[in-house]
């Protein structure tokens, strides 16, 4: 369970990472990539929620459809979420290829598709989504945590 939780807190890094730098890029009007980026920070802190209850996840940008799946495996405060989150993830999976390409049959850049507001949607989405992941990783390190000591004086 060790090397899950250490997996988990590595994907969460890097979603953190990712969601610094939205903001950065929101601040500098870049907003195709702030919602590219904050994409990339939801997928990062759903996969870690998933491994992290067992869920050997698919390869793919939207894990919306999993995570409604094994929503039995998650506490309560974390089940009361899920619609948020698959909802999160299935919108922002949608934009992701806007936000990196536009439309090319439509010969539009991606500035002239994803909005200021878009953006700004998107990583405040983003960083509910990992506040929630991050929040249910500590809760399950903490229980390990007291679980091995307790199991160290027996």
């Amino acid at each position: 369970m060790k090397r899950i939780l250490r997996l988990a807190a590595a994907y969460l890094k890097q979603a953190s990472a990712r969601l610094k730098d939205s903001k950065e890029a929101l601040e500098e009007g870049n907003y195709p990539y702030a919602v590219r980026l904050s994409q990339e920070c939801v997928e990062l802190s759903l996969k870690a929620s998933l491994r992290l209850v067992g869920i050997e996840y698919p390869k793919v940008h939207d894990v919306s459809d999993i995570l409604i799946e094994a929503e039995e495996r998650f506490p309560e405060w974390f089940r009361a979420e899920i619609r948020f989150m698959a909802e999160a993830s299935s919108i922002l999976s949608a934009k992701r290829e806007i936000a990196f390409y536009g439309s090319e049959e439509d010969l539009l850049a991606p500035d002239e598709l994803i909005s200021r507001e878009e953006a700004e949607e998107a990583v405040r989405i983003a960083e509910r989504v990992l506040n929630i992941c991050s929040k249910f990783l500590s809760e399950l390190e903490t229980k390990i945590g007291s679980k091995i000591k307790s199991n160290s004086y027996s």
